[in-house]
C-alpha cells in the first residue's frame, strides 16, 4: 500500500535535541530555582543533566518524557506541592528558552517542503507541549506544512502510547498502512507499532539503542532521507513494499 502520511517526532528527528534542550534547560532550572545554586543543583540531580557537558544523560527522564512525566520530580526538587501551576510555568519557561536556542537537524525547510511536494499528509507527534511543537515549527518556517501537530497536552495521551497517532488516523481515515511515523527513540517505535503504522526509526537522537533496528521496520540515518526512502518503495512496486524495501535504503544503524 502506498504511504500517503508521515508523522514526524520532533526532538531528536528534525529538532537537535542536544543543542536546542541542554542548554535550554539549564536556563529553565535556573528561572524555575529562582537562581539558587542548591535548587538547580536538586533539578539537576532529578534530571540527570550533565552541567560540564551541558546535556541530559541518557537516563534522564526528559529525553524522551513529558511535563507531565518529571513535572512532579521538579516540583519535589523545588519543595513544592505539584500542580498544574508547575507544569504551566515550566512549560512556559521551556517554549521560551526552547525557542531561543532552537538547532535544526539538517534542512528541514527544504526536506519537509519536498515531502509536502509529492502530495503527503504531514503531522508532528511530540511529547513536547503542543504549544511548543506550533512556535518551534513556525520558528523553523515549517509549520504550514503540517496538517496535524499534537503535543503530550493535546488530549491523546502521550508516546509511548499510540493515542496521538490513532487520533490522526480517525482524523483523516486513512489506514494504519498507509501511514508512517518517524522518530528517534523506542517510544516512537512503541507508538507506531501499537497503533499499526510503519515504524521508521532515525538516528540522529540521543537515545538510539544498539538493537533500534529489531524495534523499527526501516532505520534510516536521518529524517533528511525520508525522500530517497519513499523513492525506493515506488521503485520496488511490491505488494509489501516493507519487505522488499532496498538494503541501500535500510541502514540497519
Amino acid at each position: 500500500m502506498t504511504i500517503r502520511a508521515i508523522l514526524l517526532d520532533k526532538d531528536g528527528t528534525f529538532v537537535d535535541f542536544d543543542r536546542t534542550w541542554g542548554p535550554a534547560a539549564f536556563r529553565v532550572m535556573e528561572r524555575m530555582a529562582k537562581g539558587q545554586r542548591p535548587g538547580i543543583e536538586r533539578l539537576m540531580a532529578v534530571s540527570h543533566f550533565d552541567e560540564a557537558a551541558m546535556r541530559f544523560m541518557p537516563t534522564s527522564p526528559l529525553v524522551a518524557g513529558s511535563a507531565a512525566d518529571y513535572g512532579p520530580l521538579w516540583a519535589e526538587a523545588l519543595g513544592l506541592p505539584f500542580s498544574a501551576a508547575v507544569t504551566d510555568e515550566m512549560e512556559f519557561l521551556f517554549v521560551e528558552e526552547g525557542l531561543a536556542g532552537l538547532t535544526p537537524i539538517g534542512d528541514p525547510a527544504g526536506a519537509i517542503g519536498a515531502l509536502k511536494a509529492r502530495g503527503l499528509t504531514l503531522g508532528v507527534v511530540t511529547n513536547d507541549s503542543e504549544k511548543g511543537a506550533r512556535h518551534q515549527t513556525a520558528r523553523l518556517g515549517i509549520d504550514h506544512h503540517f496538517d496535524y501537530i499534537v503535543g503530550w497536552d493535546s488530549g491523546h495521551g502521550r508516546k509511548p502510547a499510540p493515542g496521538q497517532i490513532t487520533a490522526f488516523l480517525d482524523a483523516f481515515g486513512m489506514h494504519p498502512q498507509e501511514v508512517a511515523m518517524i522518530g528517534d527513540s523506542l517510544h516512537d517505535m512503541h507508538a507506531a507499532r501499537a497503533a499499526g503504522v510503519v515504524a521508521v526509526g532515525v538516528t540522529s537522537g540521543p537515545l538510539v539503542p544498539d538493537d533500534f533496528h529489531l524495534h523499527a521496520d526501516v532505520v534510516l540515518p536521518s529524517f533528511m532521507e525520508l525522500g530517497g526512502w519513499l523513492d525506493g518503495l515506488a521503485g520496488a512496486a511490491q505488494p509489501s513494499p516493507l519487505a522488499k524495501a532496498s538494503p541501500s535504503l535500510t541502514p540497519s544503524s
